[in-house]
């Protein structure tokens, strides 16, 4: 039996030397993240037969502890900070982001009312207003920090639902008279559309998915005639939730022309800008904030594109009194640590508990700068540019979308599928298998780790940029293993 160490907190002089460890090992992985394989290709369950079934009854030391998450846990990891991660959105993690973190945890607060953390509240105030005023946004936007998109336009639109239904936050929406409320977004817009949908109790059925023109933007004209549709059908248009940056493609859709449509039909305008609204720090993206101004609500990820470590997301509302009103609650046990006059973030939000997000947020926004984030956003659109010109080159392959961002779609074809697209059913079928099997042949290699989806219906490879550790050389080796991998499987 192992001795217990005496009770209370590990000893000053003990933790001392227990954080220059971590520190070196913290240090040591970033320096060697470029040796590992970027993803496991062990059998569901491989890690969890390594690790013992019974919880462990003593203390254990932390030498060992260490040990083990060098030997069992990193190497079965997607390691999305490797430069050779190049799927989804790539990944912002940068030194001060860590440092960032870090800094956070000893802190240790809950963020829910001024008088709880005065520090916490006033700053996360702060850096929601640096990045309105990065966004161009005017000043009758208010911010709150969540963890993810998908929970801040859950919020949006219970907002929007109560407005269109008064009372929904006392009565609840059943026996009420209420007609179905209908939420109109793109096909190409993120699945937490419905998730809020189901949460909200407005239903799944009830997103209506707009199609999307050649360039994968919200089609305005089927838009309109969606919502003309529905109210010849007794439903009640809610909400239209625009994208900035998709998932996919990164298409922009024409916010300004759909905040028209929703004035006309008193609708909730909601902009999710997650991914995309970051490029919104460069003068030359300045048009993707067209009709921003317009929105009632609008959310951005730093931890996409402004450099902070998930999770960090921002729900912009105009006049920010809106969401208070939906989720202010004060139960008596927290009516003594409640300031009526300070805010309060409890109130803005379903969350009780709130972690110290913006401290890391405000270390690296005054690392890098603005300028810094810019010059980084525009390398990675160096390389992006730079990826697009060899696919141009390779007649294998062919551009899947249009390239806005560092966001970079692409399919391998027959010799002659780009010039003549009268291609058997089952040479299509066998192509997009093909696709599909170059990612997945990669992905097991440990080498890279890219990403696929499908654009009508045919299914295309998809790299994402975005981390800092990337160069044009982890691009050319990307670029070299997927033309080898498809050179191997047409054979």
């Amino acid at each position: 039996m192992h001795d217990q160490p005496p009770l209370g907190d590990t000893p000053p002089e003990v933790f001392r030397k227990q954080l220059h460890q971590l520190a070196d090992w913290i240090a040591d992985f970033r320096e060697n993240l470029d040796q590992l394989p970027v993803a496991p290709n062990d059998e569901p369950g491989a890690i969890r037969r390594a690790l013992p079934v019974q919880p462990p009854e003593n203390a254990e030391p932390f030498d060992k502890i260490l040990s083990d998450i060098n030997r069992l846990i990193v190497p079965g990891m997607v390691h999305w900070s490797h430069p050779m991660f190049l799927g989804y959105f790539g990944w912002t993690q940068t030194g001060p982001g860590i440092l960032g973190e870090i800094a956070s945890a000893p802190l240790n607060v809950n963020a829910m009312t001024w008088r709880t953390s005065p520090a916490a509240t006033e700053l996360e105030t702060l850096v929601v207003d640096w990045l309105r005023q990065w966004m161009g946004l005017p000043d009758e936007f208010g911010g709150v920090v969540y963890d993810t998109a998908s929970v801040g336009i859950m919020h949006a639109l219970a907002v929007a639902r109560e407005e269109v239904a008064p009372s929904t936050r006392k009565l609840g929406l059943t026996a009420r008279n209420l007609p179905r409320f209908r939420v109109y977004t793109s096909d190409q817009a993120h699945s937490s559309v419905e998730k809020a949908a189901i949460a909200l109790g407005l239903g799944e059925e009830n997103i209506q998915r707009v199609p999307t023109d050649a360039e994968f933007r919200m089609d305005v004209a089927a838009l309109r005639a969606m919502i003309e549709r529905d109210l010849a059908e007794k439903y009640k248009p809610l909400a239209a939730v625009a994208t900035v940056g998709t998932t996919s493609t990164a298409s922009v859709d024409p916010v300004l022309e759909i905040a028209r449509i929703c004035r006309e039909h008193k609708m909730w305008l909601h902009v999710d800008a997650a991914y995309g609204g970051g490029f919104a720090i460069l003068p030359e993206y300045k048009g993707i904030t067209e009709g921003w101004s317009e929105a009632d609500s609008i959310v951005i990820n730093p931890h996409k594109t402004l450099f902070v470590p998930l999770d960090f997301s921002v729900l912009f509302v105009r006049n920010l009194e809106r969401l208070r009103s939906v989720f202010t609650l004060v139960p008596e046990y927290l009516r003594g640590d409640t300031i009526e006059a300070e805010k309060n973030y409890m109130d803005y939000g379903i969350q009780l508990g709130r972690r110290f997000r913006a401290l890391k947020a405000w270390m690296i926004w005054r690392s890098l700068g603005r300028a810094g984030m810019a010059d980084r956003l525009r390398e990675q659109m160096r390389l992006t540019n730079l990826l697009v010109d060899w696919i141009k080159a390779d007649k294998r392959f062919e551009l899947a979308a249009p390239v806005l961002m560092p966001v970079v779609c692409f399919r391998l074809v027959t010799r002659d599928e780009s010039s003549r697209r009268s291609e058997a059913k089952a040479d299509i079928t066998a192509l997009d298998r093909l696709n599909s099997e170059i990612v997945e042949r990669i992905n097991a290699s440990g080498r890279a780790y890219l990403t696929q989806t499908k654009l009508r219906g045919r299914t295309v490879m998809r790299i994402g940029f975005g981390n800092v550790l990337t160069t044009e050389e982890h691009i050319r080796r990307a670029w070299e293993l997927i033309q080898d991998t498809a050179h191997e499987l047409r054979r």
